[in-house]
């Protein structure tokens, strides 16, 4: 009998994870390979809505989450200068029962250990810089920065917007930046002296907004982030760090909320906000995207890592309908399944209207159920508006 060698997932991010925790539950051999050389806390705040936390509780870490996590009881969308309301979004328990599953707010930490937790130790394989990635045959070939190859099944590419396995697949495509940068900070709730914020309320102008919003059940961390123009600024970064003089500037006129948010800040990260256009296919032979190295979006709608989690499910679920080793049927059964839908999410994320003054879409994107959509059949999607 031919040995079925495992499926390599490059990349130990929300989208790697999910992937090999989905496909652990299944007795599928995976390896997981991360060019960090550990798990460190980084990011910020995330937005979980019922559509990725449906596919988290099916892996178990659910209760994990809930527990690490503050669940809104609704996101309020605000004029910039007046506060006035422009849309409230029932979440909690309404949100719960209308799809079937939470929304929770929470740092990005709190997500990459429950979802760390889903796979054995010895699954990731940390320090392994993927350089190139070459198909023989029915096997492919990995090669890593420091000299290293190996040999596995299939490749699943869930490296991020800047994608080793997508230049390999597709060539070299350069980043689209907005000529937007976001400022994002996790800071404590008693800097803001005594004052709070709401559960989840985003601030709107013309041309930028800010965001803030709990990170855990005691209310006691507390998230915020700002969209700017600022076109001269192209460092796809989550290290880099802002200056808050000049943030305090970009956010004047805003709302007194606004600005005690902003005086309470300790010191901000920046990073150059980027995308790509869908792509015309995801997969070639035993090499498949997933993710932000598919279909990177702006983060206005709070659903890049809710697709990447969606899209773990999808394929896990593809994987399931094909042989063992059979992997390019699967492929395009996934592609099949998933690309209209974040095409669409894609655009509309960056248009950055979402929620600001309506319903619309609301229910298309949070009531998706990545465990039961039919495979293949892209109809579900609704027209974008």
């Amino acid at each position: 009998m031919t040995e079925v060698l495992p499926l390599a997932i490059i990349g130990s991010g929300i989208a790697g994870l999910t992937l090999a925790g989905a496909l652990t539950a299944r007795g599928r051999p995976v390896k997981v390979y991360e060019q960090a050389d550990r798990l460190a806390r980084v990011g910020a705040g995330i937005q979980q809505s019922p559509n990725a936390i449906k596919v988290l509780s099916e892996l178990g870490v659910g209760p994990r989450l809930a527990s690490a996590a503050f669940a809104p009881a609704e996101f309020v969308h605000r004029t910039f200068d007046t506060g006035e309301i422009t849309n409230r979004i029932p979440l909690g328990a309404t949100a719960e029962a209308a799809y079937g599953a939470p929304y929770l707010l929470l740092h990005r930490a709190a997500l990459y250990n429950a979802l760390l937790s889903t796979v054995p130790p010895d699954t990731v394989h940390w320090g392994s810089k993927l350089v190139d990635c070459v198909e023989r045959g029915d096997r492919v070939e990995l090669r890593f920065a420091d000299g290293r190859s190996e040999f596995v099944g299939a490749v699943v590419g869930a490296d991020g917007i800047n994608s080793v396995v997508r230049h390999v697949l597709l060539g070299p495509q350069a980043l689209r930046f907005s000529g937007r940068v976001g400022y994002r900070a996790t800071f404590s709730a008693s800097a803001l002296g005594g004052h709070d914020v709401e559960d989840n309320v985003k601030w709107w102008s013309a041309d930028r907004h800010m965001i803030v919003y709990h990170l855990n059940a005691a209310r006691d961390e507390v998230y915020a982030m700002g969209v700017v123009p600022e076109p001269d600024f192209d460092v796809e970064s989550w290290s880099a760090k802002g200056d808050l003089g000049t943030l305090r500037t970009a956010f004047e006129g805003f709302h007194p909320v606004v600005q005690r948010v902003i005086d309470g800040l300790p010191e901000v990260h920046k990073w150059a906000l980027a995308d790509r256009d869908p792509l015309v296919r995801w997969s070639e032979g035993n090499v498949v995207l997933m993710g932000d190295a598919a279909h990177p979006m702006m983060p206005h709608m709070g659903q890049g890592a809710a697709m990447a989690i969606e899209d773990a499910a999808v394929l896990a679920r593809c994987i399931d309908t094909v042989a063992p080793g059979d992997w390019s049927p699967a492929f395009r059964l996934f592609e099949a399944t998933r690309k209209h839908r974040t095409s669409q999410m894609q655009v509309v994320s960056a248009g950055n209207t979402f929620a600001r003054t309506g319903r619309d879409l609301v229910d298309w994107v949070y009531g998706y159920d990545a465990w039961n959509v039919p495979l293949g059949d892209p109809s579900e999607s609704t027209e974008t508006r």
